[in-house]
C-alpha cells in the first residue's frame, strides 16, 4: 500500500504522525515524525536526505546560454504523495509562518557555524 515508505524501512505508516521537508545546499532533508508512545518523552523521528537533481536548461537559444537548476528528486516527491496520503499537511498561519522561517534561519545559522568551525580547524591541521 505505501512501497516507497517500506522500501525506507518504515514497516507501519499508521504510526506517522507528520513530516517536515526543507533544502540544505544540494540536499532535500526530509524527516518523518511518529506518534508518541506511552512512556516516551519525545516523540520518535527519522531523516533521511536525497540528493537534488541538477539539470542544464536552455536560457536563451540565440546564444545557447544554458543555466544549471536543481529540482527535487523523483523518489522523494514518491514519498511525499505517500505521506500526504497518511497525514494531513499543516495549513500554517502567517505567525506559524513567521515562527517556521525564524527556526529555519537559526538552523542554518547552526549549520553555518558549525561548517566554519569545522574548516578553521580544517585550516589549523595546516600549520
Amino acid at each position: 500500500m505505501f512501497p516507497h515508505l517500506t522500501s525506507l524501512g518504515i514497516h507501519d505508516p499508521t504510526q506517522i504522525e507528520r513530516y517536515t521537508l526543507r533544502q540544505e545546499a544540494l540536499k532535500d532533508v526530509l524527516k518523518i515524525y511518529f506518534h508518541k508512545q506511552r512512556g516516551e518523552l519525545f516523540a520518535k523521528s527519522v531523516k533521511f536526505k536525497y540528493p537534488r537533481q541538477v539539470k542544464n536548461v536552455l536560457v536563451d537559444s540565440g546564444s545557447h546560454q544554458y543555466k544549471e537548476v536543481t529540482e527535487i528528486n523523483r523518489n522523494l516527491t514518491l514519498v511525499i504523495d505517500e505521506l500526504n496520503r497518511i497525514t494531513t499537511p499543516e495549513q500554517l498561519s502567517e505567525s506559524d509562518l513567521k515562527e517556521k522561517i525564524l527556526n529555519d534561519l537559526r538552523h542554518l545559522e547552526k549549520v553555518v557555524t558549525s561548517k566554519i568551525h569545522e574548516i578553521e580547524t580544517d585550516l589549523m591541521k595546516l600549520k
